[in-house]
């Protein structure tokens, strides 16, 4: 059941169709030259995009089948750092609860699970064997692969505990929020402020397109996050200390 959830999700996020508009989208936040950390790297979409823009990257992924995955997806990519483990706000231990119904989620949060609990989109879900994973942080992951120029965060409910292991804002971050757990969002874009980001904008889905056209505050943000439906379910959001990199082209 494992290898055939991440043959789906292989086949679903890595159709050729979409790599123009993943290319397009990430070109406003790297470059050639410039090192991307991409936690919660899941079946290697995101980092694989990030390498065609000519990024080096660090790429984190707790999961031993989603590890294999990018393994044989990224074949040895000498541009392409591969880290086997959890983020946190400190470094040690912590348990990456496994979702039997769809083994390509994971997550560190038990308050995660809870609030997937019966939820619109969430249901059928079934946690089970909870695996030991060894816990870093992001300013760790800076110490020993030099300062990101982006992140992407991406873990299931467990964002803001990424982000509170962050003391130094890096040029733009983006971060999953989920309508089940809005007040981890409101976690983020706190901390957010905290290290000096102002300027945000976000996507639902994974249709990569502006949900404003020129960037706001936390302020606005958070607001028109609590005023999302229920059924819009997640998306992203973007911070990022030049704002023109979250305006609507044109």
């Amino acid at each position: 059941m494992t290898a055939r959830a991440v043959g789906r999700s292989v086949r679903l996020y890595h159709q050729p169709a979409r790599r123009p508009l993943l290319d397009a989208f990430h070109a406003r936040f790297l470059g050639p030259g410039d090192l991307a950390f991409d936690v919660g790297a899941h079946v290697g979409d995101r980092t694989l995009s990030f390498r065609r823009l000519g990024a080096r990257v660090v790429a984190v992924e707790p999961q031993p089948a989603l590890l294999r995955a990018l393994r044989l997806i990224l074949r040895n990519d000498p541009g392409v750092t591969l880290v086997p483990a959890l983020l946190g706000a400190a470094e040690g231990e912590a348990l990456l609860h496994l979702n039997r119904a769809n083994p390509t989620v994971a997550t560190a949060s038990r308050e995660f699970i809870a609030a997937a609990a019966g939820a619109p989109g969430w249901e059928g879900q079934e946690w089970g064997a909870a695996l030991p994973r060894r816990r870093t942080t992001l300013d760790a992951l800076a110490a020993a692969h030099g300062r990101p120029h982006f992140i992407k965060v991406d873990v299931e409910g467990w964002e803001a505990e990424v982000l509170a292991g962050l003391s130094s804002a890096p040029r733009a971050l983006s971060f999953e929020f989920t309508t089940i757990q809005r007040l981890v969002a409101h976690a983020c874009l706190a901390r957010l402020g905290a290290l000096g980001l102002a300027a945000f904008n976000a996507c639902l889905g994974e249709n990569m397109e502006w949900a404003f056209p020129a960037p706001v505050g936390a302020a606005e943000m958070a607001a028109w996050l609590d005023a999302l439906p229920a059924e819009a379910n997640s998306g992203d959001i973007y911070a990022s200390s030049e704002p023109a990199r979250l305006r609507v082209a044109g």
